[in-house]
């Protein structure tokens, strides 16, 4: 009996040994992305103004922000600065308000296994594979075009591009995880001092 609390005590730690590690590759990942948004706008700016405009540094900066949105929305997920309804959870007592916030975790990693399962058949890594990764004639027997087609101006990879989707749905449901594994009291709540934000108060 002892040995298999030993063991469910190992297994939610290492969960949140590597929630925390994916966090602190967030943190840097949008430190540098935000750093390269900034970058792009100001040389947006200087160009537009020197009258010779470089129209891909627009579409630079809108794949920029969508990855700095799922990237910071994960992250959020894990500090808990998720935007949450508690009229309800207000009033409830210690252990139903601890349920229902249980509940809410679990929700959250359903969501982020069902994005995961999508995003396994929208991207179909197995198909493109069997094909020999061959783009056009696995386009051309499952009409699916997202191996073939690239963006406009970068003239970019469109896959590459969408990378962030799996990326985030993995991310999301490893910190809802270990969001639950708190919820339950298999593991002792932990705090993130890197992060100077630490309610969601302070966001808004």
């Amino acid at each position: 009996m002892e040995e298999h609390a030993l063991e469910r005590g190992s297994f939610s730690r290492r969960v949140l040994d590597a929630s925390d590690f994916v966090l602190r590759c967030e943190r840097r990942l949008l430190s540098g992305l935000m750093g390269l948004l900034i970058a792009l706008v100001l040389l947006n700016v200087v160009t537009r103004y020197a009258g010779v405009p470089l129209y891909w540094v627009d579409e630079a900066s809108v794949y920029c922000v969508v990855w700095l949105t799922f990237i910071g929305a994960s992250a959020m997920t894990r500090l808990r600065l998720d935007f949450a309804v508690t009229l309800l959870t207000d009033k409830l007592g210690e252990k139903a308000a601890r349920i229902a916030k249980a509940s809410a975790s679990g929700g959250v990693l359903l969501l982020g296994l069902a994005l995961l399962a999508m995003c396994w058949l929208y991207m179909d890594p197995v198909g493109i594979v069997r094909y020999g990764f061959d783009a056009k004639e696995y386009a051309a027997e499952s009409f699916n075009f997202l191996y073939t087609e690239r963006t406009q101006t970068l003239n970019w990879p469109t896959w590459a591009v969408q990378l962030i989707l799996p990326v985030f749905s993995l991310t999301l449901s490893l910190h809802a995880l270990s969001n639950l594994v708190e919820d339950l009291g298999l593991q002792p709540r932990r705090t993130h001092a890197e992060f100077h934000v630490t309610n969601a108060d302070a966001v808004n």
